[in-house]
């Protein structure tokens, strides 16, 4: 079927990227060579992960893949001189990462997630002509560019899509920690579902932690166990466990009705249970973009100090990946209509439960 984005094709993105890319720049341009290679350019640009890791499948990885396409754009590799990243395996790392890529002097250091919030403001105190980002928080400094999502937006639609899916009528959220960009992906994904059908209930739970799958999968166990028949996680890592369970049931009976909504990437190949697949559809939530962008602002020499930049629906910065064919067309034609409600201003979306 043909690729959607529910009514997002990411154009507006994309064309964005396409203009920051016009415009000039005080450090070396990037060239093209006879041999179509690109020459590097003059810019180094590094990330702080949070405690998910690099890998986990969704929100940090999305935005190690912003830098990598970055890098590839620009002719910069992995290394002190190019792109480069480092995990943070508790809180108490997130400091001294910071501190290393800035001594390592990378141009731009992002902190990704809310959890580095106090870092972030520490090291921008401390290294006033350091250039550096923060995704999913506010820090008030000159040298801090902060970077929000409007969660909600696409978690809404998420929670439309479990809603015209359902046939248990009852749909479980897996949360990871109770912070504010967790909260908004619930707010929006019950707003989503009492669109459609006030009478479903959702089931919420948190798990408390972004990196213990097994607490997932526990979770997910209850949940389906209880009738549950669809499950929308916002946890990273912990998330995988929400699959874990799901293909174990699908993998016992081919026939059981049971889904999952991925968060953040395309969670499709996560859901693969040999011929068949658990992932509903996934909210996407356009980190990688936004990396990719306030980057390019950096390395043109007009990087968005002390501002913050939100992207939602009609920014194109969350969407719902394809589906599939899991969702049938008269329901993503319903889908649609919800999006354009929302772009268009004529729905808003809370950012906390009411």
């Amino acid at each position: 079927m043909t690729k959607r984005k529910f009514g997002l094709a990411l154009s507006m993105v994309l064309a964005a990227s396409t203009i920051l890319a016009a415009c000039g720049t005080d450090k070396e341009e990037t060239k093209t060579g006879n041999g179509g290679e690109t020459e590097k350019n003059d810019f180094s640009v590094a990330m702080v992960t949070d405690i998910g890791g690099v890998d986990d499948k969704s929100f940090n990885q999305s935005a190690w893949k912003g830098l990598q396409d970055f890098g590839a754009d620009n002719g910069l590799e992995k290394g002190d001189d190019g792109i480069d990243y480092l995990q943070s395996k508790s809180d108490a790392d997130y400091n001294t990462n910071l501190n290393k890529l800035v001594r390592r002097e990378f141009d731009l250091v992002f902190g990704i997630g809310f959890l580095m919030e106090a870092a972030i403001t520490e090291i921008a105190t401390q290294q006033k002509d350091a250039q550096l980002a923060i995704i999913d928080a506010v820090v008030d400094q000159p040298n801090v560019a902060s970077v929000l999502f409007k969660e909600q937006e696409g978690a809404y639609l998420a929670g439309v899509s479990a809603a015209l899916m359902t046939k248990s009528k009852k749909i479980g959220f897996v949360g990871g920690m109770e912070i504010p960009v967790i909260e908004r992906f619930e707010a929006g994904f019950l707003e989503g579902v009492k669109a459609v059908d006030p009478s479903i209930k959702v089931d919420v739970q948190y798990t408390g932690a972004f990196d213990k799958a097994e607490l997932g999968k526990t979770t997910a166990n209850r949940m389906y166990s209880s009738g549950v028949d669809i499950i929308f996680h916002a946890a990273g890592g912990t998330g995988n466990g929400v699959f874990a369970e799901a293909k174990e049931l699908k993998t016992k009976d081919p026939d059981a009705y049971v889904w999952v909504i991925g968060v953040d990437s395309d969670q499709y190949e996560e859901g693969a249970v040999g011929d068949t697949n658990v992932t509903l559809t996934s909210m996407l939530k356009r980190v990688d973009v936004a990396v990719q962008n306030l980057s390019k602002l950096a390395m043109d020499g007009k990087f968005p100090g002390g501002e913050t930049t939100v992207y939602g629906l009609a920014e194109e910065g969350v969407a719902l990946a394809d589906s599939r064919g899991a969702i049938p067309e008269d329901v993503l034609a319903q889908i649609d209509e919800y999006a354009k409600k929302i772009a268009d201003g004529d729905v808003v979306v809370p950012e906390t439960v009411e």
